[in-house]
C-alpha cells in the first residue's frame, strides 16, 4: 500500500505509514455534488467524522456545526507567496475538518461557471490561476513557471501546479469541455485554457499571421500536443472585460 502523504511503500497490512508515521486508509474519494451547473454552481461536500478538505480562501458558501475551520499558509510562507503572487490564488488556504458525525461543505467560485472533479492517483495536472476551488489534504499546490512562452501569453507566467493523491475541484468561467490528446495537437485560445495534464506540452504563439493576430481578433493561442485530457472554458474572462467596458460608468 502507498502512503497518499508521503509516496512511500507499505506492506498491505499496515495501519500507519512507516516513513511518515501517518494513517493509512483505504483509497477512496470524498462524497460529493454540483448543483445547478454550469452557470452558478454550488459545490456540496460531505464528510465524516475526521474527514478534511482543503479549500480557497474565500471559496466556502456555508458549513454544518459539526465542522471546524483552521485557516493557515499551506506548505509555509514562500510556497504560499508563490500561489498569491504568482499563481493568483490567496496566500492563506482553509481546512474543513469534521469534528464528529457526518458534517457537510460548500462551495462556489467567484464568477459564473461550471466546476469539474478529478481524481489524482499519484498524478499531476497544470491549471490556470484562480481554477482551484478545493482538494483533498493530500493533495500538493505549487506553482510552474511557464518559460519565456509564458511572456507573450496573456494569462500570465504561471500556471499552478497539483499533485498528489485524492480529491481536485476545478472551476472555469463558463461551461467546462474536455479533450483527450493521444499523441495529436490541439489549438486553443491562451483565454480558454483551464487545465491539462502532466503528459502535455504547449508552446504559444499566433492565432495567424500578422493581418489575423492584430484584425481577427482571435491574438494569441496555445499549441498543445503529447498524451492527456486538456480542459478549456466556454467563456474568456478578457474577452468578457472588452464586451462590458463601455456599459461602465466613466469618471467625469
Amino acid at each position: 500500500m502507498k502512503c497518499p502523504y508521503c509516496g512511500a511503500e507499505n506492506p498491505d497490512t499496515s495501519k500507519f505509514c512507516r516513513k511518515c508515521g501517518k494513517r493509512l486508509v483505504e483509497q477512496r474519494g470524498i462524497s460529493y455534488e454540483v448543483e445547478h451547473r454550469p452557470a452558478y454552481t454550488l459545490l456540496k461536500t460531505y464528510l465524516n467524522a475526521g474527514e478534511e478538505i482543503i479549500g480557497e480562501a474565500g471559496a466556502m458558501v456555508y458549513m454544518t456545526s459539526n465542522i471546524e475551520l483552521k485557516t493557515e499558509i499551506k506548505g509555509g510562507l514562500f510556497s504560499g507567496l508563490k500561489r498569491k503572487v504568482l499563481g493568483g490564488e490567496s496566500l492563506f488556504m482553509n481546512t474543513f475538518r469534521c469534528t464528529e458525525g457526518k458534517g457537510e461543505v460548500a462551495f462556489a467560485p467567484g464568477y459564473p461557471g461550471d466546476i469539474v472533479h478529478i481524481y489524482l492517483n499519484n498524478e499531476s495536472w497544470f491549471a490556470q490561476g484562480g481554477a482551484y476551488i478545493a482538494s483533498s489534504p493530500t493533495i500538493g499546490i505549487d506553482t510552474k513557471f511557464q518559460g519565456l512562452k509564458g511572456f507573450i501569453s496573456r494569462e500570465g507566467l504561471f500556471f499552478l501546479k497539483l499533485e498528489g493523491y485524492g480529491d481536485l475541484f476545478l472551476s472555469a468561467f463558463g461551461a467546462i469541455s474536455v479533450f483527450e490528446l493521444r499523441g495529436n495537437e490541439f489549438v486553443v485560445d491562451t483565454g480558454h485554457l483551464v487545465a491539462f495534464e502532466s503528459g502535455i506540452d504547449y508552446t504559444i504563439k499566433r492565432a495567424g499571421g500578422l493581418k489575423s493576430t492584430f484584425l481577427s481578433g482571435e491574438g494569441l493561442v496555445a499549441r498543445l500536443w503529447g498524451n492527456g485530457k486538456v480542459m478549456i472554458q466556454t467563456r474568456n474572462p478578457t474577452a468578457f472585460s472588452s464586451w462590458l467596458y463601455p456599459f461602465l460608468p466613466k469618471q467625469r
